[in-house]
Formats: structure tokens, C-alpha cells, sequence
């Protein structure tokens, strides 16, 4: 089963830097990379940009579509206000079945603010202990995955060791 995990960084640049190191894993063939997404918003910007991975193809990759509707949902649609409330409602009623709810998109909208970035992974597969050895170098946050609790809690531990 695919998991989507969102990292926040506290640069606008951290998320980029942090997709290279996945990349180079997903070659090594430690986690399976289905999809990515940045969003940087770099300091003094009124909103963020956002940037999709278009060199993966195959079955699990997600469409433009998709990751277009969840940054609206993210970023967009509070600037948009109630004139939108009905299809808003709908569209996030849509994600909740893949674990993409308010509370995943009140945590994201709430930590990703002007100079920070942050990083959308589509991913399975991953050898934990390798990938967690990897990562440790790096500072982020994990803000919202649709792993269950117990998972994530485990995630959260991993990366929390010293």
C-alpha cells in the first residue's frame, strides 16, 4: 500500500534538497518512490509555488489533477471563502477515503507558511532502518501521513532517536 507523508522544512529550499536524498534511495531501491511534490514559499511571497515531479510515469503516479486539487484545498481555497464551500466539501469528502481529510489539510495549511517548504511523497516499500539512517541528518517535521495512528507513531519514534 502507498503512503503519503508530507515533511516540513524550516528553509524554502529544505524540501528540495530532501527529494534528491529520496531519489538517490529510490535508486538504491530502499523505498519505492511513486510520486513527489514541492511547495516552497520563499520569504516576502504572498503565496506558495508549487512544483509536481513530471519524470515519473507508470501506474502509481499520481496525476497533475490530483496534486493540483490538494494544494487548492491547502493554500488556495481559504483565500477563495465560502463561494466555493459546496465543492470544497465534496472534493475533501472524495479525499478522506485515501486518509486525506480536514485534519490532514488544517495541519499542512496551518505549518507551511512563508519560508519554510514542504515535501508530498507518494511512497511504499521503504526499508525503515536504511531510510531512517539516511534521513537523520535532515531537519523536518513530519506534519501529516495517511499512515494509521499506531503507524505514524512509529515513524514519528524512528526519527525522534537519538
Amino acid at each position: 500500500m502507498a503512503t503519503i507523508t508530507v515533511l516540513k522544512f524550516e528553509t524554502a529550499d529544505g524540501a528540495e534538497k530532501a527529494l534528491d536524498v529520496v531519489k538517490d534511495l529510490s535508486k538504491q531501491h530502499l523505498i519505492n518512490l511513486h510520486d513527489a511534490a514541492i511547495v516552497t514559499w520563499p520569504q516576502g511571497k504572498k503565496k506558495p509555488k508549487t512544483e509536481q515531479l513530471t519524470s515519473l510515469t507508470g501506474a502509481g503516479t499520481l496525476s497533475g489533477a490530483f496534486w493540483g486539487m490538494l494544494f487548492g484545498l491547502i493554500f488556495f481555497v481559504p483565500i477563495l471563502g465560502l463561494a466555493v464551500g459546496a465543492t470544497v466539501g465534496a472534493l475533501t469528502g472524495s479525499m478522506a477515503d485515501i486518509g486525506i481529510d480536514d485534519d490532514f489539510i488544517r495541519s499542512i495549511r496551518s505549518k507551511v507558511t512563508e519560508g519554510t517548504s514542504a515535501l508530498f511523497l507518494m511512497t511504499s516499500d521503504a526499508v525503515q532502518d536504511r531510510v531512517a539512517e539516511v534521513s537523520k541528518g535532515m531537519k523536518f517535521e513530519l506534519i501529516a501521513s495517511n499512515l494509521s495512528r499506531e503507524e505514524e507513531d512509529k515513524l514519528r519514534a524512528v526519527f525522534a532517536e537519538e
